[in-house]
């Protein structure tokens, strides 16, 4: 499979050969801090290869001291990219910097016990197609 991405502002472009084996979404503390949202939504592969198509010198790779919490975003617009993790043998891929389709369902919600209050009752509150009117 061959799937492409890029970030918010397409100065960093990207396409990944391959298949995923997992999409959790991630509770963590970590990760909804930087994602700034309830949870953050990775795809994962240990056999997928990373092709950067432009951009490679915008991404700017983020280690979170004295954890394996690792993020990747383009300079430039902030949005968050795949990375390389586990010394090169784990691609992790943002769901949402794909400009292809998500090829696979989620597999699981992860760190559940870090779970925000308010993700709870998502499935209860009005939903628009855009702004509210």
């Amino acid at each position: 499979m061959r799937i492409k991405g890029s970030c918010l502002c397409a100065e960093v472009r990207f396409e990944i050969d391959g298949d995923f084996e997992s999409f959790y979404l991630c509770h963590c503390q970590y990760c909804r801090k930087d994602t700034g949202s309830a949870h953050a939504s990775n795809l994962f592969s240990t056999t997928a290869t990373l092709h950067w198509l432009a951009g490679q010198d915008r991404v700017k790779v983020y280690q979170l001291p004295s954890t394996r919490h690792m993020k990747s975003f383009c300079l430039n617009c902030g949005s968050a990219l795949p990375n390389l993790q586990g010394q090169g043998e784990l691609l992790v891929v943002p769901a949402g910097s794909l400009d292809d389709p998500v090829p696979i369902a989620p597999t699981a919600h992860i760190f559940m016990a870090n779970r925000c209050g308010w993700d709870q009752i998502l499935d209860d509150i009005p939903k628009w197609d855009g702004f509210p009117a």
